[in-house]
């Protein structure tokens, strides 16, 4: 489906672009270790630490602070003892090694990025904390292939409508694409544009949702991908 006049991507960043929820998978597993529960099973303390994240998200938002803080609450709804600022301080040390990561960019990115811009209108579109997404971008070495990076506090419906305005964006040649059905696909489609799902092994669980159905005109592709793109545009 290659397209004659230039279209418009607004293209998901975390576990899109670059590695991110990996380095979340691994401080949790070493959490969950460390609290070395009597009782509950890891994945019993992991359905729980689930709840309380989403708890955290809706007063605290997306990032490392908030993900810290579901940690500690976790802590303190399941450990015995209480917790003790050398436990704090250990806690804290799961989200560290976090933030001490580089940002490694998934393959083929750079250069599918450099095909897309030379002929389409690139958009860097991520949610979550302000400073901790500007600076991956800034790190990644992929900003300069896109013409504006939105930072957002929540995908949904709404924020695609008002990326749509602040832009004059004409949807039928407009794409989101990313690796979440929740916050990428589902509501990009839902506010009238087309999408495509470029599938990560290890997307968040709490971004897992069944792929909505395009209704015409919108388009939904799945590509095994971000390199596919070149294929198709």
């Amino acid at each position: 489906m290659r397209h004659g006049n230039p279209q418009t991507f607004l293209i998901d960043a975390d576990d899109t672009l670059w590695e991110n929820n990996v380095y979340f998978e691994r401080a949790i597993a070493e959490f969950i270790s460390f609290l070395n529960h009597r009782e509950r099973s890891p994945a019993e303390i992991r359905e729980i630490l689930n709840e309380v994240e989403r708890e955290c998200i809706v007063t605290h938002g997306y990032g490392l602070p908030s993900f810290t803080r579901s940690l500690v609450k976790t802590f303190e709804r399941l450990s015995v003892e209480p917790i003790t600022p050398a436990l704090h301080e250990t806690i804290h040390g799961f989200a560290r090694t976090i933030a001490e990561q580089p940002v490694r960019v998934l393959p083929r990115v750079m250069e599918t990025l450099e095909y897309l811009r030379e002929r389409h209108y690139l958009i860097l579109m991520t949610k979550g904390n302000f400073p901790e997404q500007s600076g991956k971008v800034e790190r990644s070495g992929l900003k300069h292939f896109f013409r504006q990076v939105e930072i957002v506090p929540e995908k949904n419906t709404s924020t695609y409508e008002n990326i749509v305005d602040h832009h004059r964006l004409a949807r039928e040649q407009t794409w989101m694409v990313g690796n979440s059905p929740k916050s990428d696909i589902n509501p990009a489609l839902a506010a009238g544009l087309n999408a495509i799902f470029v599938p990560h092994d290890d997307t968040w669980v709490l971004e897992h949702e069944e792929l909505a159905e395009a209704k015409p005109p919108g388009r939904l592709m799945v590509l095994s991908s971000f390199a596919e793109l070149a294929k198709h545009f």
